[in-house]
């Protein structure tokens, strides 16, 4: 069976509220799934083939919100990949909000790029828009644009590139449940705007609890909006859960960036708990906060830079009249005993597998 088949039957049964096998043994098979992935990742799993690198194109990416380190990081790599070709990139800013990335969708077309990348935010939100670039023949590929990796069909996306949001999700909570020794109180922080953001906190809760653990409370609160809410929030669910809250589990880790001080406020050491663990993306300050022990043990991280790679390459073939590639790009488990490798020492998770040379290799560079 297509990953992405199964990727789409895991969230169709979560929407359906089908239970999972009880598990024979939670702990050791949580164990595995941390283990599994927590590993170096030196073995290149991408496209091998696919078609000579187009010349002298330009391309635009919308970026959902520039202050997010997801999506800032996936913007470099794509830098990074479009000047190995020789395309100009040019980068615009949604600001955080729906406003902000339609006028930046406006301002898109009317450049009549080559190519569109969708960064960062749901595909459907800018849907009349997305309509006009497919009815233009204007390419575009995406990243975390929907809960499934791969083809957008109707709304003309050649592939939405993306590590398996589940298995993201389900390794996050794994984590926290091996940490808390098998009696986690979590707390889940997400946000209802973006499909891909249910779908992840929906299967952390499933897997929690299926573990035989608890979910405190879940959440929902905007991720444009973190730097605002985060502080007080922390402050509120100490003061409700106190030491029944063991760890945060997020979406990404954006939400962590503004906890620290209320943390600390309270009394609380960075390696107190509540123990915070993001669901990706792998942010900078995320790996900063892994390294010192400041209130963050875990990021699932996503190789950004490596997925701005495949968004380069899924365009090129896209111009080149073919299908994506069939790529999910490996997701990390970081934490302070591997935080030193597959990019670490850069604070990012970059993948030891030779990818920028795959790809040259494809396009013929």
């Amino acid at each position: 069976m297509h990953r992405r088949t199964i990727l789409q039957l895991g969230v169709a049964c979560l929407a359906l509220g089908i239970a999972s096998p009880t598990l024979a043994d939670p702990m050791a098979e949580a164990k595995a799934v941390v283990d599994k992935y927590a590993s170096k990742v030196e073995k290149w799993d991408g496209p091998t083939t696919g078609p000579k690198g187009a010349a002298g194109k330009t391309i635009v990416v919308l970026g959902a919100d520039m202050k997010n380190g997801g999506i800032l990081g996936v913007t470099k790599g794509v830098e990074e990949a479009a000047a190995a070709l020789g395309w100009t990139v040019k980068t615009l800013d949604g600001a955080g909000s729906i406003g902000g990335r339609t006028a930046a969708f406006g301002q898109a077309l009317a450049l009549n790029p080559d190519g569109i990348i969708i960064n960062g935010f749901d595909a459907v939100e800018q849907k009349p828009a997305m309509e006009q670039a497919k009815a233009a023949k204007i390419p575009m590929a995406a990243w975390h644009a929907a809960p499934t990796v791969g083809p957008i069909d109707d709304l003309g996306i050649i592939a939405n590139v993306s590590t398996d949001p589940m298995e993201v999700s389900k390794a996050a909570a794994d984590w926290a449940f091996v940490d808390a020794k098998g009696k986690p109180g979590v707390i889940i922080f997400a946000d209802s705007t973006y499909q891909i953001a249910i779908a992840k906190a929906d299967r952390m809760k499933k897997e929690i609890e299926d573990l035989g653990g608890k979910v405190l409370e879940y959440v929902d609160t905007p991720i444009a909006e973190t730097s605002q809410r985060m502080p007080q929030l922390t402050t509120s669910l100490l003061q409700k859960y106190g030491d029944q809250w063991t760890h945060s589990l997020a979406i990404n880790d954006l939400y962590f960036d503004f906890m620290g001080p209320s943390l600390a406020a309270a009394g609380k050491s960075g390696t107190d708990a509540p123990i915070s663990v993001a669901a990706g993306d792998g942010s900078e300050s995320a790996y900063q906060r892994i390294r010192s022990g400041q209130f963050q043990k875990v990021t699932v991280a996503e190789p950004l830079n490596l997925q701005g790679w495949q968004l380069v390459d899924e365009l090129n073939r896209a111009m080149a009249g073919e299908k994506w590639s069939g790529y999910i790009s490996p997701l990390h488990v970081v934490t302070s005993n591997n935080v030193e490798f597959d990019g670490g020492p850069d604070n990012r998770f970059d993948p030891g597998n030779g990818y920028r040379d795959e790809y040259k290799k494809v396009w013929g560079k």
